[in-house]
This record gives C-alpha cells, structure tokens and sequence, in this order.
C-alpha cells in the first residue's frame, strides 16, 4: 500500500531539527472522533478529565476544518458552516501556533486523524505525521488482532511512536 508517496516504513524517518523532546501530546482519532490512542510526554497542567480533552479536541478540529473550507478562496461552493466534511473536501489546515504550544495535524484519506502538540519553536510536522501514520499502518492497520475503531494498545507501535516523537525538535 502506498500513502504519500511512501510504500513502506522508511528506514530512515524525517529528520529533526534539534535534540530533546519538544512534543507534549499525541492523538489519534478515528474518522467518527472516537480518540484511539492518547501519548503525553511533557504535559506538567493536567486540567480536564480525558474524556473531555478528547472531545475538546476532536471539537476543535472539526470547527477548525469547518472553517478554513468556509473561508477557502478558491471554492465557489462555500457549503454551510459546521457541516461535516469529508477527508480531503475543502481546504485544510496543518497546524496553528500560540505562545505556549504548537498543533500539528494530518488527516488521512480513510478519515484517520492525528494531532502532535509540540513547543511553539517546533517546524513543519508534516513529514513527521505522515511517518507516525505510515508506523500506524505498519503495527496497527496490519496487525491481524487488531480490530478497528477499538483502543490501540499495540505495544511495538507505542514503543516506535515514543522512540521517533522523543527525538522531534
């Protein structure tokens, strides 16, 4: 199978820009927003139970790509604002910044959503989230006893996704 352009994992993921772990948090929810996997690594201020970050988030994308495809000057067809889209309809968005945390964001052609919060001086993520996808096609997607849309608890792709995020700069 080959997504963005990769057929397998590389054995050489993106490079990073700099040492130490600049990620905060990893998420990875499926296409109906039901979040399949949450990492945290340098998140000191835990300030909502998990259920609701995961749904603050998944609320946040959505009005997120609601928006940026309203606001698309290139589309004749506004659509209404707030109706969902499917993944790649309308125009998107990568990744936003405030003074305290940088989100990156890739959605996949199946509806596959994965967002890293890392330090706002953090770059582009893009090759990054597609090499965390590829790893997630690799253990998970063709992990026989994996059943989809159920929690991801593969040990080898958790293993990966820390070793690979702890190096980002």
């Amino acid at each position: 199978m080959q997504f963005f352009g990769v057929s397998e994992i590389s054995p050489s993921p993106p490079v990073t820009t700099a040492s130490g772990n600049n990620a905060h948090m990893l998420y990875i929810f499926n296409r109906n927003g039901v979040c399949l996997l949450y990492r945290e690594w340098n998140r000191p201020l835990k300030t909502l139970i998990a259920q609701q970050d995961y749904k603050l988030m998944f609320g946040l994308l959505f009005s997120l790509r609601s928006l940026t495809a309203k606001m698309d000057p290139t589309s004749v067809d506004k659509g209404n604002l707030g109706v969902p889209l499917l993944p790649g309809q309308g125009c998107s968005f990568h990744s936003f910044r405030t003074n305290t945390y940088k989100l990156s964001f890739m959605e996949s052609p199946s509806g596959v959503k994965i967002v890293l919060v890392t330090h706002p001086r953090t770059g582009d993520l893009r090759d990054s989230l597609k090499f965390i996808y590829s790893l997630y096609v690799e253990y998970v997607v063709k992990n026989p006893l994996y059943s989809p849309g159920s929690l991801i608890k593969c040990e080898l792709f958790n293993k990966s996704v820390d070793q690979y995020v702890r190096g980002l700069g």
